[in-house]
């Protein structure tokens, strides 16, 4: 009679935790995203929630962060230089439930002027909570503390107050119209210079 060997039971792959970059703000961590934290968001992977520890709203992804925004912020990480240019997740921590409320982040690296535009998108229910505020708040002194960037710039449709608040409180001031049409730009300049 011949032994069989049975084949082991390999558990569940669950991926490589990579080196989380993190920003505290009052309210908020904001996580950098990598390659893999897109790539789970993209699948819509439960392993998203394990490794940013917190939960994932089933509302997720909000309005403007949607499949072409994440395959874009895929393809920027994936450029050495870009890699610190891209977007963070925002995980709030209310009576010590973490929930991931939004995103903010940029647009790519400074141009040739210094300039680098940010971007922010908040889950409905959490909108109207300073978290807009509060992100923006803290990754416009992030970019700051690099010496390349003189401005941060944002762009909006005038019709939606809620964001051009948002820049009006981080002390960005209306600059004119923006790169494409019906668009308008607001900026802030370093207080250094």
């Amino acid at each position: 009679m011949a032994w069989l060997r049975r084949k082991k039971k390999r558990p569940a792959e669950v991926p490589r935790q990579p080196e989380l970059r993190v920003l505290e703000s009052e309210r908020l961590t904001l996580v950098a995203a990598n390659t893999l934290l897109v790539s789970l968001d993209l699948e819509n992977s439960p392993a998203l929630q394990e490794i940013l520890a917190a939960e994932v709203p089933p509302n997720w992804p909000p309005e403007l962060y949607d499949r072409p925004a994440m395959k874009y912020a895929l393809r920027q990480l994936g450029d050495p230089a870009e890699q610190r240019w891209s977007f963070w997740y925002l995980v709030s921590t209310v009576e010590g439930l973490s929930q991931l409320v939004g995103i903010c982040g940029f647009k790519g690296r400074p141009d040739n002027t210094g300039s680098v535009e940010i971007g922010y998108s908040i889950l409905d229910q959490y909108q109207n909570m300073g978290y807009a505020t509060e992100a923006v708040n803290r990754l416009v002194a992030w970019a700051f503390n690099h010496h390349e960037v003189c401005e941060v710039s944002a762009e909006t449709l005038p019709h939606l107050q809620q964001s051009i608040r948002v820049m009006e409180k981080n002390g960005f001031t209306y600059t004119g119209a923006g790169s494409e049409m019906g668009v308008v730009r607001y900026a802030v300049s370093r207080p250094d210079r």
